[in-house]
């Protein structure tokens, strides 16, 4: 197997519209700029698969300043060795292995959507909102199926919306969170039209579709390994839709793989930063999901300010003048996270037999046994964590159930993701050790 070396001053992983608004700055700033992203096509999950002219402006000007984008890249490992980093990427181009070497990193890696154990979510067709969203986007038949939206977070009306354009028969819904908190976030975005705009635009698509507020999923039905109906609760009441996918999701957690692996401090769930996007690794920067769910905004507005930030001190005063709008971004964050903050009663959504770790069997029973345990406990008493996804689908969830700092579900051992052999093989050593991986001395 060849490998594909490469080198640059400032590396961008992750090409969502933090990635590439970091790739633009660091690239006008005079900067030889690399983006990495482990989809072909750049955009992240918000702009993949859509005509939508912002991004194609973002994306044009990222190559117009001579940003070397490389997709289908998945990175699994770094090494640092005095003041470079070395990424190593797995790619499905004939070479297989794409090295990487870079003075300054801007990590962009996005957030995924918690999962929340009930009684039959592992049955076939319940799956993510996003997800489901991104199945019909690379072509899943959607038309004439039956489809319950459910969860928390802006994300879904829009994802209702959108399978509904695509011919879903959408039957409900769903938001876990209160009218009250609602009415009031949704009396603050008169303060951002944009975003009322953006929202008030959805209402035609959505006609017909019954809405729910304080209302959630409490367990599915079917028949056959596959999914036929859903149970759901609105105060006292409970009542019974039939449907052939759950699209849930609750909320969105940063993917913080990359960030813990390089060291970066974790604060409240979240890569913490300086003014600058910096986080307390020197020359390594975060944007987007991984410091705050924030919505697009945020993401770019943070991706400009790492980009211009890496650039070093010219590129630092063109970062200053964003700081009034990311500060203004981020009251309106703080706003959109207290009103769909996860209420208490989904805490107890899963029933002793629940299974709460797909990869690896294990039941909310046995995890009620080393309560209030630990992460460490849960995976050396039932291997919780430790099956294919590493933690990924479990690890939220049951930070959220008990209470356990997400940051301590991560799992951040090289390489990151399934590698093939041979891709491990053209790297010259099997596994990075810890050491090298996080510029740690022996």
């Amino acid at each position: 197997m060849h490998k594909q070396s490469l080198a640059c001053d400032v590396l961008v992983i992750g090409g969502g519209p933090a990635g590439i608004a970091a790739a633009c700055c660091a690239a006008e700033s005079a900067q030889r700029a690399i983006l990495l992203d482990d989809n072909p096509a750049l955009g992240g999950q918000i702009w993949r698969g859509k005509a939508n002219s912002q991004a194609t402006r973002w994306i044009d000007r990222a190559r117009q300043a001579g940003v070397q984008i490389v997709g289908g890249a998945q990175v699994f490992a770094v090494s640092a060795r005095e003041d470079r980093r070395t990424v190593l990427a797995q790619t499905e181009t004939p070479e297989g292995l794409c090295t990487v070497q870079c003075e300054r990193a801007i990590l962009a890696t996005g957030a995924r959507e918690r999962f929340l154990p009930f009684p039959g979510w592992t049955l076939r067709g319940v799956t993510g909102a996003g997800g489901l969203q991104a199945l019909v986007k690379g072509g899943w038949p959607i038309a004439g199926k039956r489809v319950v939206v459910a969860g928390s977070g802006p994300l879904l009306p829009a994802v209702a919306a959108f399978l509904k354009t695509h011919g879903a028969d959408v039957q409900l819904v769903a938001e876990q969170a209160p009218w009250s908190r609602l009415v009031n976030f949704g009396m603050g975005l008169a303060l951002r039209p944009a975003v009322a705009m953006q929202a008030l635009s959805l209402f035609p698509q959505l006609v017909g579709v019954p809405y729910h507020a304080g209302c959630h999923v409490t367990a599915t039905h079917g028949a056959r390994g596959a999914l036929t109906a859903v149970t759901v609760r609105q105060g006292e009441r409970t009542w019974q839709v039939d449907c052939d996918y759950l699209a849930c999701g609750f909320n969105l957690v940063p993917n913080l793989e990359l960030p813990v692996l390089l060291g970066c401090a974790v604060q409240d769930g979240f890569a913490a930063v300086n003014e600058w996007q910096e986080s307390s690794q020197p020359g390594v920067y975060c944007a987007g999901e991984l410091t705050g769910i924030g919505g697009l905004e945020r993401s770019l507005i943070e991706g400009q300010i790492a980009g211009y930030a890496a650039a070093g001190e010219k590129g630092r005063q063109r970062a200053r003048a964003l700081f009034a709008q990311r500060r203004d971004l981020y009251t309106y964050a703080a706003r959109l996270n207290h009103a769909f903050a996860l209420g208490d009663a989904l805490k107890t959504l899963a029933s002793a037999d629940t299974i709460v770790c797909r990869c690896e069997d294990a039941r909310r029973a046995q995890l009620d046994e080393i309560a209030p345990g630990s992460w460490r406990a849960a995976k050396l008493h039932t291997r919780c964590g430790m099956g294919a996804c590493q933690g990924r689908v479990c690890g939220p969830s049951l930070s959220f159930l008990y209470g356990w700092p997400i940051e301590a579900t991560v799992s951040a051992r090289p390489p990151l993701f399934p590698v093939r052999l041979e891709t491990l093989a053209a790297t010259g050593q099997q596994e990075p050790n810890q050491h090298e991986t996080t510029g740690e001395k022996r």
